[in-house]
């Protein structure tokens, strides 16, 4: 088992509430943590940007990751998102203990 934490960055606190909250419902990350206000400088469409985003990152196991980005990507107002997962290499047993049992699939009857 795997553990990833996903990045990425949102225009809106209440964008980032709205698709966290999914994520969580539909126990593809255990946690969604929001951060924020930061000001991002960036360069698009061959202009340089400058915006305030809150950056949110997300607890989720290498068996949720591709389900949670698809997803992501989809509820996500950008055309092209900042989405990056980099691996969790350790930590507090139980914590970790706790991302699996919150990303497990629910067993539907």
């Amino acid at each position: 088992m795997g553990y990833l934490q996903v990045i990425t960055s949102i225009d809106s606190p209440d964008a980032a509430d709205r698709i966290g909250r999914a994520l969580v419902e539909q126990r593809l990350a255990a946690c969604f943590q929001v951060v924020g206000p930061i000001r991002s400088t960036y360069r698009w469409n061959g202009e340089i940007e400058q915006s305030d985003e809150w950056l949110c990152l997300a607890k989720t196991t290498s068996e949720r990751v591709a389900d949670l980005i698809a997803e992501l990507a989809a509820a996500h107002p950008y055309e092209t998102p900042e989405i990056i997962a980099t691996p969790i290499v350790s930590g507090h047993v139980d914590y970790l203990d706790w991302i699996t049992a919150e990303t497990a699939p629910s067993i539907r009857s």
